[in-house]
């Protein structure tokens, strides 16, 4: 499902702000207030707004250091992968996972709270992970543009 013209607009509005209310919604939109409940609902029955999250500082909260770490498997059998995949899953400090192509298998995002607690998770955690044969961490030294939103705009 492509979303259209107007769904596009909602979409960007509520990336922009989730707890906007139906009605500034409908407003913003250009619509009316029935219309635009039942366009947002179809949005998520169709899977397209997947939930509604609060962004935090991850600084704020005590996380001060971001690595992301690239990953190469001994194996790549599809039952090796999906252990993998499972246990990584499974990692509260892991807060994003990638299946990629190129000279790795797996990007991690990882964050903790300093980087003796990072070092601790990393030989500890990470490395004892099912099939691990390289690992490499990558320190994020400053958050040029994190991910707030996708870019919602017309299929070419």
């Amino acid at each position: 499902m492509v979303p259209d013209t107007t769904e596009m607009k909602i979409l960007r509005l509520l990336q922009d702000d989730a707890r906007i209310t139906n009605q500034e919604l409908a407003d913003k939109a250009g619509m009316s207030a029935s219309p635009c409940w039942r366009k947002v609902r179809k949005l998520e029955e169709d899977d397209v707004i997947q939930g509604y999250r609060a962004v935090l500082n991850r600084k704020k909260i005590g996380l001060g250091v971001m690595v992301f770490i690239r990953v190469t498997i001994d194996s790549h059998s599809e039952a090796e992968a999906r252990k993998f995949e499972e246990e990584v899953t499974a990692l509260e400090d892991v807060v994003a996972c990638y299946s990629i192509g190129g000279d790795a298998d797996f990007l991690l995002q990882v964050v903790a709270s300093d980087l003796d607690s990072y070092a601790d998770f990393a030989m500890s955690v990470v490395r004892r992970l099912p099939g691990i044969k390289e690992m490499q961490s990558m320190f994020v030294l400053k958050e040029i543009k994190p991910l707030t939103a996708y870019p919602v705009k017309k299929q070419r």
